[in-house]
């Protein structure tokens, strides 16, 4: 009888523990549970309490706040911005050179011609004084003429070669015949060559 007893009670004690350890399982976590909640409550209430201390503008939302890519890219187009921009300076405009006109230029040969002809023209280089008074100067555009007043203007041409040159009669000559003008050597050299001695020429007696 006893062997038997025993073995009811412990049929009867499995179920009451199994119920007893499923009770404890609940309460624990429903223990848990609300530790949980109050862990989580906490952190809440603290960020309450520092978000309180904090300045209007720390507490401003992650949103709000401008991003370290957007902070990066705004600064150097400000820099960009800000920087001087270097202005070209203005090239200098050349002025066209105004080059004489042939009309302000004056000619040695020019002048209006009051008798022409033609006739042999020689040259001399010696001789201290002209018949005016003058030194003789040898390399001068001066000549001499048996008529012509001093100081009357004579273009001489060289018909040979066209070359001309215009002098100043000074002196008296040549005592030649055929010949109608005696140059100083300067004068002759202009329109032909010194060892042709004498040439054909045309004068224009210029006023």
């Amino acid at each position: 009888m006893s062997g038997r007893h025993t073995a009811m009670s412990r049929r009867h004690l499995i179920p009451l523990i199994a119920g007893v350890v499923a009770a404890v399982a609940l309460i624990g976590g429903a223990i848990a549970t609300v530790n949980m909640g109050s862990d989580d409550a906490k952190p809440t209430a603290a960020s309450d309490t520092i978000d309180g201390s904090r300045s209007p503008g720390d507490r401003a939302d992650r949103g709000e706040r401008p991003s370290p890519a957007t902070s990066a890219s705004a600064s150097p187009s400000a820099t960009a911005s800000a920087s001087p921009q270097v202005s070209k300076a203005p090239e200098a405009t050349k002025s066209p050179t105004k080059k004489p006109s042939a009309s302000s230029t004056p000619k040695s040969t020019g002048g209006t011609v009051t008798s022409t002809g033609t006739c042999k023209a020689s040259y001399y280089a010696t001789g201290s004084r002209t018949a005016n008074g003058e030194s003789f100067n040898p390399d001068g555009l001066t000549a001499a003429h048996k008529e012509l007043p001093f100081n009357t203007r004579v273009r001489v041409t060289n018909l040979a070669n066209g070359k001309s040159v215009v002098v100043r009669i000074n002196d008296r000559g040549p005592f030649v015949s055929g010949r109608c003008l005696d140059l100083a050597r300067g004068a002759f050299v202009t329109i032909a060559s010194v060892s042709a001695g004498v040439i054909n020429a045309r004068y224009e007696v210029l006023k």
